[in-house]
């Protein structure tokens, strides 16, 4: 781990059961199948709407924008039912926050449910800035956002350390010029974040802070 981080950016993801009800409820309502739990770790990235477009059967594909409509309404209300940070998630936070470290927020869930999310379960807002989806910006794995995020903080892209679970973190990593590093515990295995461009990877939250405590 390199010596001259000064930010770190953090996905965000809701837990695969809360995602998955979500869908499923829309699914049924609109009379398709719904998917099995452990199905949605392959459905889930670039966003909402393509989440319930790989949902959806093939010559169903006229029926994305109501199943997102549905999704949402449902999820609204749901979104904590099951969902809950990740075993030493909130420590780890905690003490990049207190180590003086700049840390934000950027997700393809939209902006409203990722800010609502982050003031649920940081209500201290340890995170500088917090981005979700917005109409008219373009989704991970495009680097924009990100990069506005790194001007907004006047902190350049070379200082950030890129935290996620997916390809599409990794991808957006590395096209932002940002150090990426994946994660063990998300929705995708270690062989799919070292190809999309992974520099080190990580199995627990307390992995990240010893191995900062250790750079030279």
């Amino acid at each position: 781990m390199n010596s001259h981080f000064r930010a770190v950016l953090f996905d965000l993801d809701g837990t695969l059961a809360d995602l998955a009800n979500a869908v499923n409820h829309a699914l049924t309502t609109l009379r398709c199948p719904p998917h099995p739990l452990n199905a949605y770790r392959y459905l889930v990235g670039n966003g909402a709407r393509n989440l319930c477009a790989r949902a959806l059967p093939a010559d169903r594909q006229h029926l994305a924008d109501e199943t997102l409509r549905l999704m949402r309404a449902h999820y609204d209300i749901h979104c904590f039912d099951e969902t809950r940070l990740y075993p030493g998630i909130p420590e780890l936070v905690a003490a990049l926050h207190r180590q003086g470290y700049r840390l934000a927020v950027f997700s393809n869930k939209p902006d409203d449910f990722t800010k609502r999310m982050v003031a649920h379960y940081f209500p201290s807002n340890p995170f500088d800035t917090v981005r979700g989806q917005l109409p008219g910006h373009p989704l991970k794995p495009d680097p924009t956002v990100a990069l506005q995020i790194t001007r907004e903080l006047a902190i350049p892209p070379r200082h950030w350390l890129y935290l996620g679970d997916s390809n599409t973190d990794m991808k957006t990593a590395v096209a932002a010029g940002m150090y990426p590093v994946g994660v063990l515990w998300g929705f995708r295995d270690r062989d799919e974040l070292v190809a999309a461009g992974a520099k080190e990877l990580i199995a627990t939250p307390a992995d990240l802070l010893r191995q900062i405590a250790n750079r030279p």
